[in-house]
């Protein structure tokens, strides 16, 4: 039997927290795992300390830099990826892509590595979205994207795009997780209000497209519940968009929702999931996936969210009365308020597996690189 080590390199803007970022730090994580070399290609962030202690090895290129020089790395990386004899080229973000494809496709197909993309947004469709079609394999990481992609790109053949939805790491999210005393104590020491209170959470950062505005309307409507309620809006502010933070806030002020807490980023939002009585997911434009649904129910946390998307998919297979069509306020406003009266049950589940996820997305590494037949597996290390 065939057995050997892959050598995959995974590319990507960089490396700060968020979902993208965190699948892949999760991926290399399991390469390292299983014997494997892992390769991490950004301008670096703060899971660089990460990689490295779990054993895969960062290069920092700013290779997601919309600029001419970006143009550069095409031949640093293809000297790259002959060096190491690398398996398996990865691209998860356009650029990025662009720079690996173009680097790829100037070598010798014989010589060359496999070439996998992960589609994880719905992007705008064009000539530069595309990229990210282009992939021997394209994981979707969810149902919603996968029809995305067969309905604005055509000429991409359905057998090539493999669903692979993003999981939750259970150890990490366990059912009926309380935070720690220690946690506790600072929490209600910055947020005394909050001491005994009826919380409801919105996480996302603060742009546009997260449902900010819908969340304010929502708490103008539960301003006559029995018990006081108070909001938290959980994210920071993107640097590119100070201007809406500052809308949103002052129009939150000006409503007189003096009941809404706008904590910024925040890298603790399991125990914020676990101290809270509902967590929103209002976003007005459906998402790929929606990796803070799964979190909060995977807690046991009830979840009202638009019934679109990944969010969608989600509350449908694990909490399906948690759905509310796209800005009914009024039902929004009556689900939430039925939920903060009695909670809901929410089943513990196995589906949305943190390890389900890398076993796919190993599987879609190994069988592109053995050939049939061979034994693909690698000895754990």
């Amino acid at each position: 039997m065939v057995q050997r080590a892959l050598t995959v390199v995974q590319v990507l803007p960089a490396v700060n927290e968020g979902g993208v970022e965190r699948g892949t730090l999760e991926v290399a994580k399991a390469l390292v795992a299983r014997g494997h070399r892992s390769i991490v290609i950004s301008a670096g962030g703060r899971l660089v300390p990460h990689l490295a202690k779990v054993g895969s090895e960062h290069i920092t290129w700013n290779i997601g830099a919309k600029s001419p020089l970006s143009l550069r790395y095409i031949f640093k990386l293809r000297a790259l990826l002959r060096q190491h004899k690398v398996d398996v080229l990865h691209a998860r973000s356009r650029l990025p892509a662009w720079i690996a494809y173009l680097a790829w496709r100037g070598m010798k197909p014989a010589a060359r590595p496999h070439f996998v993309t992960t589609v994880h947004g719905l992007y705008s469709v064009g000539r530069y979205s595309a990229i990210m079609t282009r992939g021997e394999r394209v994981i979707a990481v969810s149902r919603t994207v996968k029809e995305y992609v067969l309905k604005n790109y055509p000429g991409v053949e359905a057998a090539r795009i493999e669903v692979i939805p993003r999981g939750v790491d259970r150890r990490h999210y366990p059912y009926a997780y309380r935070p720690n005393p220690d946690w506790l104590r600072k929490w209600y020491a910055q947020y005394p209000q909050l001491i005994d209170a009826v919380v409801v959470t919105l996480p996302g950062r603060l742009t546009r497209l997260k449902g900010h505005e819908d969340f304010l309307g929502l708490m103008q409507r539960l301003r006559d519940e029995p018990l006081p309620v108070w909001g938290l809006v959980v994210g920071g502010e993107d640097p590119r968009r100070k201007a809406y933070a500052e809308e949103i806030k002052e129009r939150a002020r000006q409503a007189g929702l003096e009941n809404i807490i706008f904590t910024g980023y925040r890298a603790d939002l399991r125990e914020i999931f676990a101290v809270s009585n509902v967590v929103l997911s209002l976003s007005t434009q459906p998402e790929s996936f929606g990796r803070t649904v799964l979190e909060a129910l995977s807690l046991g946390v009830p979840v009202a969210g638009y019934d679109h998307g990944g969010v969608g998919e989600i509350l449908t297979n694990l909490f399906p009365e948690g759905r509310v069509p796209l800005g009914q306020m009024d039902e929004l406003a009556a689900k939430v308020a039925a939920f903060l009266k009695q909670k809901p049950l929410v089943e513990q589940h196995a589906d949305f597996s943190l390890q389900r996820m890398l076993e796919e997305t190993l599987r879609v590494y190994e069988t592109l690189v053995m050939p049939a037949g061979a034994d693909v597996r690698v000895t754990q290390a």
